[in-house]
């Protein structure tokens, strides 16, 4: 990692003060190898890697990729990865007690010297400046990092606990008293945090391994929960039409749970398959049991991290209570998940993973359009053949057969993903 003198301080102001930065809605919403590229920044790939990384994951040379990125936000991935370190040294700063030199550290600075050069630059204040303006709290107990997520307002928080709790998987999630805490496989070992959603901001208590993956599990968090949507314009487009309507002005904010695996998520997808969501939760139970990695001591009702895919692949998976054709399908998924040939990660071009998914045996446009929804996070994502939102679009009074309700959802495009949740919601 370089020192300060040669970054373009002012460049990366602009990139942060415009759309150019990491964790913008623009770069959810599009699809573009640019939007890829910002995505993958957000998840730490350059901080962790490189910027060589980065250019093989989208399959493009260093040279192609910064021109890319230089021609479409006006920086190039360095500066833009600083851009993305400058922010997450902000949200700690100001959201937690953390002494500086661990913020620095977390926030993924070479030295405590480089943090407050590029704060004062970027921010035009000193570290000590920005936490008194913000009257940050004390740090949590021991291990702990307690901070604020602040979410685009209106939040529906509390759709978003109650679909989290809908499907939290024993062993690895937990809700209770308005609180959804789970665990999460990072790059330094295995994370436990405690979400509240419905507060503004958001409350997070996070304990990670490590602390420089303090900056992956917050972007990571903030996909799950959805905090970086941008309601106005998504909105406005269902508001148009009057069967949505009512339920857009009746909660505003409707969120969309991301996923903060993808890789989890297609498993728990293919579990889900044709079953009901206790049965889901059941099989998927199952499976963290069978092969998830055990935390070193359970923390409360969390005991595993839920099972990587080399896992799954290699496991026996007869007692888990699928048939055996399915049994095939999430093998394979597995195989190729940890091989490398599925990438439904940040980075991942969404029509290739889409392509890619179905031509696993036992992967059908439902659970291909489910995984883009959750764990690809496509906006414009829509399962039509899901029962509950059948359901949902009955209760609206909208066709329900999955090629009548295919066809009014052409209406509420490139925001189907929101749609859905809407539908969901009607149908519970």
């Amino acid at each position: 990692m370089t020192g300060t003198a040669d970054f373009d301080f002012e460049r990366c102001y602009r990139a942060i003060q415009s759309r150019a930065s990491p964790g913008s809605p623009e770069w959810d919403v599009r699809g573009d190898l640019v939007a890829r590229a910002m995505r993958l920044i957000a998840d730490g790939v350059v901080d962790r890697d490189g910027v060589p990384a980065l250019a093989r994951r989208l399959a493009v040379s260093e040279r192609q990729l910064r021109r890319l990125l230089e021609a479409g936000v006006g920086a190039p991935p360095l500066a833009l990865a600083r851009s993305q370190r400058a922010q997450t040294a902000r949200v700690l700063i100001e959201g937690t007690g953390l002494p500086f030199a661990r913020v620095a550290l977390a926030a993924g600075f070479a030295s405590v010297r480089q943090f407050n050069d590029t704060v004062r630059h970027v921010y035009a204040a000193t570290p000590s400046q920005l936490r008194r303006a913000r009257h940050a709290g004390a740090p949590g107990a021991s291990g702990e990092v307690v901070l604020r997520l602040a979410a685009r307002a209106p939040y529906d928080g509390d759709g978003v606990l109650r679909w989290l709790a809908a499907r939290a998987v024993a062993g690895v999630e937990h809700v209770a008293g308005g609180v959804y805490r789970r665990t999460l496989a990072l790059p330094g070992g295995t994370g436990v945090v405690a979400l509240e959603p419905r507060g503004d901001p958001v409350g997070a208590t996070l304990r990670v391994g490590a602390l420089g993956d303090l900056a992956v599990a917050v972007a990571r968090y903030r996909r799950l929960l959805d905090l970086d949507a941008d309601p106005a314009a998504y909105e406005e487009v269902l508001a148009a039409d009057p069967a949505l309507a009512p339920s857009v002005a009746a909660c505003r904010g409707r969120r969309a749970p991301g996923a903060v695996d993808p890789a989890e998520s297609a498993v728990r997808a293919v579990l889900g398959q044709q079953v009901s969501l206790a049965a889901a939760r059941t099989l998927a139970a199952r499976l963290v049991a069978a092969c998830g990695a055990p935390l070193a001591a359970p923390d409360g009702p969390l005991t595993h991290a839920f099972p990587a895919a080399a896992a799954i692949a290699e496991a026996n998976l007869d007692a888990i209570g699928l048939p055996r054709a399915r049994r095939r399908t999430l093998r394979e998924l597995a195989r190729r998940l940890a091989a490398g040939e599925l990438d439904l990660g940040p980075g991942a071009d969404r029509d290739e993973a889409r392509a890619r998914l179905l031509a696993i045996p036992g992967v059908g446009p439902w659970t291909a359009e489910y995984v883009a929804l959750r764990a690809l996070g496509d906006p414009d994502a829509f399962p039509a053949g899901d029962v509950g939102l059948q359901r949902g679009a009955r209760a609206l009074g909208l066709p329900a057969d999955p090629a009548g309700l295919a066809a009014r959802a052409e209406h509420w495009r490139p925001w189907r993903r929101y749609a859905a949740h809407h539908l969901w919601a009607a149908g519970a």
